[in-house]
């Protein structure tokens, strides 16, 4: 089937979609409705494309008819002639978009995210850029009206973050943040340098799609429970009771723990929602790792080893090493201005896809 019949195919589900949402017996189905309703959402973009190719196509074979025709006039054919140059220049790039919008969706895109941020090589100065790694995505997701939750944090005295883990929930959370996984590595003069010297220190960025309890059945028997008491930087007891909770995924060997909460409830709620999501990361890397051509087409490989991004506080860049992508506006992106990044990279991934395509 051309692209073009599957399109024809996928608007006329379009129409019968747009019709159902009108049927009284659907609108009164809260869940068939809703279903419908993001079927018809992501088609959307799809269908007005194709229209719009639709119509610049029969404007290119309308000039044409009336070039060939030989009744037309001079002025006639003056205009069909610049009619037939400007539907030719556009086309190209309709057909091209069309493309991309046909590549197969990401199924997580929709999907809230989990991150988890842990300082590297540097002692302190990489506990310190990880919290300004994470006030840098804390921003981004304000930006965006997103909700973002601390799930578990080991601050250090200093003001860093050993690690911490968050929740960002938002529409297209995951399609947005799905790139950021790997090592960021910094270049500043620390607070705690009194030579003015310039120390290379970084940090690990994961970022894992949250998963329903539908898409991830986790046997309790699986799970070992441990509570203990919260301690804070320095070894300060948060509270005295034995609030945080530590679980063991015992096949897999996986464990989370969180003590943010007062409630031991609330922190093993937290802790399972993280352990759900790395568990569903495993799951996915497996799968990843059978379709070895699908990693290639991928803009990284998502690795947590790889060296993503550099952060140069003194040139005030930004270099993405996977798409040699450099910015010299290092403040704002600091400061969760983020989007020209991700769309860089959304776009090498789509050119790297469409070219796996065509090769096949």
């Amino acid at each position: 089937m051309s692209m073009f019949e599957k399109l024809l195919t996928m608007e006329l589900h379009y129409e019968e979609i747009s019709e159902q949402l009108s049927d009284p017996a659907v609108i009164s189905d809260r869940a068939q409705y809703t279903a419908l309703m993001k079927e018809y959402k992501n088609l959307t973009p799809i269908i007005e494309a194709f229209r719009a190719y639709k119509t610049t196509r029969e404007e290119i074979e309308e000039a044409r008819e009336l070039l060939d025709s030989g009744e037309a006039d001079a002025e006639l054919r003056e205009m069909a002639q610049q009619q037939l140059e400007e539907a030719k220049a556009v086309i190209d790039e309709q057909e091209q978009a069309l493309k991309i919008l046909l590549l197969p969706k990401d199924p997580n895109d929709d999907k809230s995210v989990i991150i988890e941020i842990r300082s590297g090589v540097g002692g302190e100065e990489a506990s310190l850029f990880a919290n300004s790694v994470y006030r840098m995505y804390s921003m981004y997701a304000e930006a965006h009206r997103w909700k973002l939750e601390v799930l578990s944090a080991s601050p250090t005295e200093l003001g860093g973050f050993k690690e911490i883990s968050f929740s960002v929930e938002g529409e297209g959370a995951y399609s947005r943040l799905k790139y950021e996984s790997g090592v960021h590595r910094v270049q500043r003069v620390p607070e705690t340098e009194s030579q003015g010297r310039i120390q290379t220190s970084a940090v690990t960025v994961a970022v894992l799609p949250e998963a329903d309890e539908v898409e991830l059945e986790i046997n309790p028997a699986d799970l070992k429970i441990d509570v203990f008491r919260s301690s804070g930087a320095g070894g300060q007891h948060i509270n005295k009771t034995e609030s945080a909770v530590r679980i063991t995924h015992l096949p897999t060997g996986v464990v989370v723990e969180c003590q943010d909460e007062r409630s031991q409830h609330k922190n093993k709620d937290k802790a399972m929602k993280v352990l759900r999501a790395r568990l569903y990361e495993a799951m996915q890397q497996e799968q990843n790792d059978k379709i070895a051509s699908e990693r290639k087409l991928q803009v990284g490989s998502g690795d947590r080893s790889e060296r993503i991004r550099t952060y140069n506080f003194p040139q005030g860049r930004m270099t993405d090493h996977r798409i040699g992508l450099t910015l010299y506006r290092l403040e704002a992106i600091m400061n969760g201005d983020l989007d020209e990044i991700f769309d860089a990279l959304a776009t090498a991934d789509q050119a790297a896809k469409l070219a796996g395509q065509e090769q096949t």
